[in-house]
């Protein structure tokens, strides 16, 4: 799952936990469950300690427990980290990924690999910072593992979003949560931070949603909903018009969303 922009102070996020673990459970289950590909690149090891990054209600950090020694699971939700606890996470905390860097606990070289999914494009408000605190707390030659948003990722969602807003009188990009980096962009900032990058892929995929993409705005795009608080019926009709806009994003029946995922190794150096 994620780890949210959530200490974000713009209006793309608040101070606000805005995360819900029942939302993510019913229109979003995929989102774990399409996690094997990053874990089977982690390669976990029976000795290791890895540090979850953004780990959700920790469906997959069960997975890692399973396959190494411990992980440490965090998440700046602490709605999810509660989800996490109750799913049977050993070890979960509510910390922010900006906040890893000056974490006394956790960024102090003693973890065999950091692993994300899904998480580091909530990250926006300095994706740097983030990798700086993935770096202090690796061991020399800790990994960071993970998968995440990457350049085009949910471009027609997006952009209907956008467009909704736009359209009412607002600046979207002051609502806009995401950091969608290519790939060049961000191995620059890997490599910038004391990382060697060992692979490093845009990997597309159709993704079936549980529901439909009314539902997958109610759990995900929820800081563009922000200038609709107080009207719930506006609010009801920006998600009903960018779904509609989206109907051929529907076979069938069921709908789909066309995700871009950034995939990497990277060995601290």
């Amino acid at each position: 799952m994620t780890d949210s922009s959530t200490t974000n102070p713009t209006p793309a996020a608040g101070n606000e936990d805005k995360w819900s673990s029942q939302m993510y459970s019913k229109h979003a289950s995929f989102v774990p469950a399409l996690g094997g590909p990053v874990v089977q690149l982690l390669a976990p090891q029976p000795h290791e300690r890895i540090l979850d990054l953004g780990a959700g209600d920790g469906v997959l950090t069960l997975d890692l427990e399973k396959q190494c020694q411990s992980v440490v699971a965090i998440d700046s939700s602490a709605d999810m980290i509660d989800a996490a606890r109750k799913n049977g996470c050993k070890d979960a905390h509510v910390v922010d990924g900006h906040d890893l860097v000056d974490h006394e606990e956790l960024a102090n070289g003693q973890f065999d690999a950091v692993f994300s999914s899904a998480a580091l494009h909530w990250m926006k408000k300095d994706p740097v910072r983030v990798i700086q605190g993935v770096n202090k707390c690796l061991k020399p030659g800790g990994r960071f593992v993970a998968e995440c948003g990457g350049f085009m990722n949910i471009a027609e969602v997006r952009t209907g979003l956008h467009w909704a807003l736009k359209k009412r009188g607002f600046n979207p990009e002051e609502f806009d949560p995401w950091f969608f980096p290519g790939v060049q962009t961000y191995r620059k900032m890997l490599e910038g931070q004391g990382f060697r990058v060992d692979s490093i892929e845009l990997v597309p995929r159709l993704t079936k949603l549980n529901t439909d993409v009314a539902g997958w705005i109610d759990t995900f795009g929820f800081s563009f909903l922000k200038p609709f608080e107080g009207d719930v019926e506006e609010r009801r009709k920006v998600i009903e018009e960018v779904q509609a806009n989206l109907m051929f994003s529907a076979d069938d029946g069921v709908w789909h969303i066309m995700y871009q995922r950034l995939r990497f190794k990277a060995v601290k150096v």
